[in-house]
């Protein structure tokens, strides 16, 4: 939280006693519907992704690689209670838990859990900003190549079903575009 500003080492002190460190085992749910949305999680280490069920249909909706803060959907006025969405670990992950009636207690009795609050949130706008346009390109092929321009997705770490979901389109389609990106790259190799 530093990063962002200062913290006084009483906020801190209340931190180190109400957080928690969690490993989560690769493939297994972080929070899922049943689970009380009731804390925050940064992400020490591993790859998560967040997800909804349509159906019997995952959709994609973010990926973590790790140094962030992640969360079910949870409106803000709301205690604690069932989000529709999932979080699910990639690969075995180090999380520390942040339980929202700290995070609440720390904005009432601490400017800089606001100041530090506010710019997390300036942060988490931008990329769900990103990710709307993402979905909204209509070309399957533009929706991949503006995802790896950005190099914010190590789209070589993600299982392929996964991004698929992601990028809103099927696997077939996203394996078709990855084998001519492939070999457009090394059609025309870059001179260093």
């Amino acid at each position: 939280m530093e990063q962002y500003h200062p913290i006084s080492p009483i906020l801190a002190a209340h931190y180190a006693k109400q957080c928690t460190l969690l490993t989560v085992k690769k493939n297994k749910h972080i929070i899922s519907p049943v689970d009380s949305n009731a804390a925050l999680y940064f992400v020490v280490s591993g790859i998560v992704r967040g997800f909804i069920k349509d159906s019997d249909k995952d959709i994609t909706t973010w990926f973590c690689f790790g140094n962030n803060i992640v969360g079910a959907i949870r409106h803000p006025d709301l205690q604690p209670n069932h989000s529709v969405e999932y979080l699910q670990a990639l690969e075995d992950c180090k999380l520390i838990r942040v339980p929202y009636t700290l995070i609440e207690y720390a904005y009432t009795n601490f400017e800089e859990a606001n100041i530090i609050g506010r710019k997390l949130l300036d942060l988490h706008y931008y990329a769900a900003s990103e990710r709307s346009i993402l979905a909204r390109i209509p070309n399957a092929l533009r929706r991949y190549r503006k995802l790896d321009e950005t190099k914010k997705i190590d789209l070589n770490k993600l299982p392929l079903r996964y991004l698929a979901s992601y990028l809103g389109m099927r696997l077939e389609t996203l394996s078709r575009i990855r084998s001519k990106e492939l070999l457009k790259a090394t059609e025309h190799p870059i001179a260093i």
